[in-house]
Parts: structure tokens; sequence; C-alpha cells
């Protein structure tokens, strides 16, 4: 089941088609340079063990750690940034309910940031972590 739209400044939804297809929220509007992208689990999101799929999982971290970089940016998270490296580590699998993937900036400078990403569930468990370098795209 998708998750639930809202009307709030500095949520995100269908902004991509991944996005879309997938129905991840994404919201930036904590003000703090984290971005956050969640997700209400469904049969469609599955692996054949029945647990969330990791490229799902990986997906989810790379926005929002790609947003957060669109941060350093302007507030509204309006600065394009593309994906240089990234590296997931799958700690625990994620069976139902509702996960979040929490992005923010470790370090860099004007073209290049390095950022760091954690995926929980709802009780705080940390299902996967990750690193990322992404470059600024130039208007």
């Amino acid at each position: 089941m998708p998750s639930q739209p809202t009307e709030k400044p500095g949520i995100i939804q269908d902004e991509t088609g991944a996005q879309t297809l997938l129905g991840y929220v994404v919201d930036i509007s904590a003000g703090d340079g984290t971005a956050r992208c969640h997700l209400d689990i469904g049969a469609q999101h599955s692996n054949r063990h029945g647990g969330l799929h990791g490229g799902i999982m990986s997906c989810m971290l790379d926005n929002a750690m790609g947003f957060a970089a669109s941060l350093t940016g302007d507030a509204a998270g309006d600065t394009k940034f593309m994906t240089i490296s990234m590296t997931t580590q799958y700690l625990a699998p994620a069976r139902g309910g509702r996960v979040t993937a929490s992005g923010s900036i470790a370090g860099g400078g004007r073209s290049l940031v390095f950022a760091e990403g954690e995926l929980t569930d709802e009780n705080g468990t940390v299902l996967a972590t990750s690193t990322g370098v992404y470059k600024r795209v130039k208007p």
C-alpha cells in the first residue's frame, strides 16, 4: 500500500517515475539538512524471502542521501545532484510496516559531497546503512 498523500511543505511525492512506482514519500521539512524517505511496505516490495527487497532499501537510501545533498544548495532541495558512488550494508530484514531512510551530509565541497544514510523500521531497528558521493549537476 503506498504512503498516504500529504499537503505539507517539504513533503515531496510523485516527483519521479521511480518514486511513484515504489510509493515512498520524501520529507525535507525538518529544516535540519537531513532528508527522509518513508515507505509503507506492501507485498509488491518484497523479495522471494518475504522481506523488503534490498534494491528498494538501496533506492530509498540513495534518494535520502541525494536529497540531503540537494539541501546543501537550497532549502527547497531543488539543486540537482547525481550519485557518483554508493555502498550499502544490509543489517536486518524488514517484513512489514513503515521504514524510513535518513540521509545527511558528512563533508565535501562545492561540487562533491559525502553523505551517510540509515534505514530503520518503526521500532528504530537499523536495517541498513550506506555512504555515498554525490556531484552537483551544473544547470
